[in-house]
């Protein structure tokens, strides 16, 4: 039998593992089976039964070869490398032999993969005749032009003809359209002091100035305001509309809302209110505008608007309701100064009162315009000095004109019907505060009217005109994002106010009177201030969001029209102080609840106090 030697056991291993082509191994020269020839005999036979005959001593045998050194190889990425190198290890082969075997499976390997080369190579089918070659080495530019004009032709031809890219006309239109909606559920319970005035001391001008004047020589109170008796009202405001865009810079937008009444400053109707019997509710047009961006872009802005749109103002609500809407033409700007400071402007003339086409209605010869308008003009600046510190700060001024009442021509109203020439001169709308003045100059010196004591059919007018002053500001603070810290305030000062002329006329907002003064002082004021505090999430936007507020206002009886502050605190209007605390909370992306608390009470005349508690849940869509 053949012996296989280390370095072919190896050999075999490493070509298993690379597929290499096994080498054939050399033969040994065998050995015979067959009995050897004995040597022939010499010397006598115990010599040569002796053992210890010609033994060869330990010297004279050759040293024993040292082992190599077992050197540890780094690991390969092969497999097989990694076998050798591991016998090595084992002392199995040595290091010579593993670098042997390695460099003979490198070479097999190779050998391998040109053969399987030149196989897939022969597998190729043949190259094709000289007939079948079409071979380009290069194409003139001029041909090439007509040719890329010649494929954009037939493209355009066909684009044409399938009308590609061209949208459905109803889909371009309504992609355009951006519609908008929402709806607010509220319970309001209001709650009266037990000692506010109940005497008649509220005259309600609103009601009177709405209907027939009141005759003051009878023997009925004027409509009063509710000063007394506690109220729960559950309230509903509906608003949808859309804004579209018209292209070239230009917008426009629609929105209409419910309502008790036409009133400018609340959308709400109430459940059961009106006619109730589940009366059908009035639907009124909020919002109709268009307007013209002309601005430069990059951070600066130039809007032109006409129609009745929102407060164009960077105001609160001490100034202007919420639910205002402003009728006329309007610009805003805004242009970039640096990196963290802009500056902004806002003007705007708006029509608030147009004298009825045919006053008076029952006369032939027809009174003359006292049309009213709102002038109004607006400069501040944003700033943000810091990545989590912005502010915003602006000076306004709102002058009213025609606001005031006027005194009529000396006649005497025989019939309530009867109408005098300043009669448009009344606000159509109010809500409680501002100072009024009888506008009727009835002549009581005749017997026509018992010299005074019948005939007394009055309107009442505002007895201050208006001119108001306005710093607003508020400052945000993001340090604690998602939280927002913020402080808003606002100040305005009615620069037309004169108080001793006020003295003169007015009927309401005076001091206590007494037996040496059966005419209480006027004690009204032309400073309206509020501060509020803010926290919570910016913008509601997912369940969990939250903000909440606390504020103080001090309104003084014509520091601002009543007609148009906000409606909510004491009822609405004027001659009010207070706080109010308010928080909401985020149900979904689209829906919140809120709790809102007002505790307000009269600034000067008879003692009115009144707690307002508000639960409302919102949606948006």
């Amino acid at each position: 039998m053949t012996p296989i030697r280390h370095s072919h056991l190896s050999f075999l291993l490493a070509s298993a593992v690379l597929g290499a082509p096994l080498a054939p191994a050399q033969e040994e020269p065998e050995v015979s089976t067959e009995t050897a020839e004995a040597p022939a005999a010499s010397g006598n036979l115990a010599d040569t039964l002796d053992p210890t005959l010609d033994l060869p001593l330990a010297s004279d045998l050759p040293a024993e070869p040292k082992p190599e050194p077992v050197v540890t190889a780094q690991p390969s990425a092969n497999v097989a490398i990694n076998l050798i190198n591991l016998l090595v290890q084992k002392g199995t082969i040595t290091r010579a032999e593993a670098d042997e075997m390695i460099k003979q499976a490198e070479a097999d390997a190779a050998a391998a993969q040109r053969a399987q080369a030149e196989a897939d190579v022969a597998s190729l089918p043949p190259e094709p005749t000289p007939e079948e070659e079409l071979r380009v080495t290069y194409i003139p530019d001029v041909v090439r032009d007509q040719m890329r004009d010649q494929i954009q032709q037939e493209l355009m031809a066909q684009a044409r003809e399938e009308k590609w890219g061209e949208a459905n006309p109803s889909e371009e239109w309504t992609s355009k359209i951006r519609p908008f909606g929402d709806l607010r559920l509220r319970t309001e319970s209001t709650y009266f002091d037990d000692g506010n005035d109940n005497t008649g001391a509220f005259p309600n001008f609103n009601r009177i100035n709405q209907l027939v004047p009141f005759d003051t020589s009878g023997t009925q109170f004027s409509p009063q305001h509710n000063v007394d008796e506690d109220r729960f009202r559950t309230r509903i405001r509906a608003r949808f509309g859309a804004d579209v865009d018209l292209g070239d810079g230009l917008t426009g937008g629609l929105r209409i809302a419910t309502g008790d009444s036409s009133s400018p400053t609340s959308t709400n109707q109430t459940f059961g209110g009106g006619n109730g019997s589940f009366s059908k509710y009035d639907v009124y047009l909020d919002r109709a505008f268009v307007s013209y961006d002309a601005g430069p872009g990059d951070g600066q802005e130039l809007i032109f608007t006409g129609g009745r749109f929102d407060n164009p103002f960077f105001t609160t609500d001490l100034l202007y309701d919420n639910d205002i809407g402003f009728d006329g033409l309007a610009m805003k700007g805004k242009v970039r100064i640096n990196d963290c400071t802009n500056t902004f402007f806002s003007a705007g003339y708006f029509p608030i009162f147009n004298t009825d086409f045919n006053f008076a209605s029952n006369q032939p010869d027809k009174f003359s315009s006292t049309d009213k308008y709102l002038g109004g003009i607006q400069w501040g600046v944003e700033w943000k000095p810091l990545e989590d510190l912005s502010a915003k700060f602006a000076i306004s001024y709102h002058d009213y004109s025609r606001i005031q009442g006027k005194l009529s021509s000396p006649f005497i109203p025989l019939t309530s019907t009867d109408a005098g020439d300043t009669d448009s001169t009344r606000p159509l709308f109010a809500q409680r505060g501002n100072t009024y003045f009888p506008i009727r100059n009835i002549d009581n010196s005749t017997a026509a009217n018992d010299f005074g004591n019948k005939f007394q059919y009055q309107y009442y007018g505002l007895a201050s005109d208006f001119e108001e002053l306005a710093a607003t500001a508020r400052v945000d603070y993001d340090k604690f994002e998602p939280i927002r810290l913020s402080l808003v305030g606002e100040y305005v000062q009615n620069l037309a106010f004169d108080k001793s002329a006020i003295d003169a006329v007015a009927v309401n907002n005076r001091g206590p009177t007494s037996t040496a003064k059966p005419i209480g002082a006027f004690e009204g004021g032309d400073t309206a201030w509020n501060i509020m505090f803010l926290i919570g999430n910016p913008a509601l936007e997912k369940f969990g969001d939250w903000q909440a507020s606390i504020g103080y206002r001090y309104v003084e009886s014509d520091a601002v029209v009543d007609a148009f502050t906000d409606s909510d605190f004491g009822g609405g209007g004027t001659n009010l102080k207070g706080y109010t605390l308010g928080a909401r909370m985020a149900l979904t992306k689209s829906m919140s609840a809120g709790i809102r608390w007002m505790s307000a009470n009269e600034i000067t005349g008879p003692p009115l106090a009144s707690d307002i508690l508000e639960l409302n849940l919102e949606t948006e869509f």
